[in-house]
């Protein structure tokens, strides 16, 4: 037996943790208050993966889930006090050489409000709809001399 190499990360609500397990049988998932065990067969010698971690808050066990897929096996862990960040997803400061970090689904979501991000939305609309329509100083062929810069001199001919 083996510990499955995993990738985690936190949200507002929830902490997903995705076990990188290819063709993966026989997926075993408990969730307890305080606990998590996944267990599988996976890869092409059928090794034999337990993973356990005490973890850094309590969830709530009856509304955590798994999904299976052929590349890895996706675990959902409600938190029982969402909107707390989970600074790491094991109790112990220990550093665990199968689990990193989810850096691709990190996301800081502490300072963000629904205000913030719905202003980053319109700010993101405005600038993907600007364009075409308009005049643009010095696109049109003429030079205004306004907007001539001073190192424009006429370049010497090359010998």
């Amino acid at each position: 037996m083996q510990p499955a190499s995993a990738k985690w990360y936190d949200r507002r609500d929830s902490v997903f943790i995705e076990f990188c397990v290819v063709d993966s049988k026989d997926v075993k998932v408990s969730f307890d208050k305080t606990k998590f065990i996944f267990s599988c067969v996976g890869g092409t010698d059928n090794v034999r993966h337990v993973n356990e971690i005490e973890l850094f808050e309590a969830i709530e066990e009856n509304e955590s889930k798994h999904k299976r897929t052929d590349r890895s096996v996706l675990c959902y862990l409600r938190k029982a006090q969402p909107g707390k960040s989970w600074p790491r997803i094991t109790k112990e400061k220990a550093q665990l050489r199968w689990l990193s970090v989810d850096f691709n689904n990190w996301k800081e979501w502490e300072d963000d409000s629904e205000e913030a991000m719905g202003n980053f939305d319109q700010f993101s609309d405005m600038m993907n709809n600007m364009g075409g329509d308009g005049f643009q100083p010095g696109m049109d062929g003429e030079e205004d001399e306004d907007t001539a810069d001073s190192d424009d001199e006429k370049m010497p001919d090359l010998e």
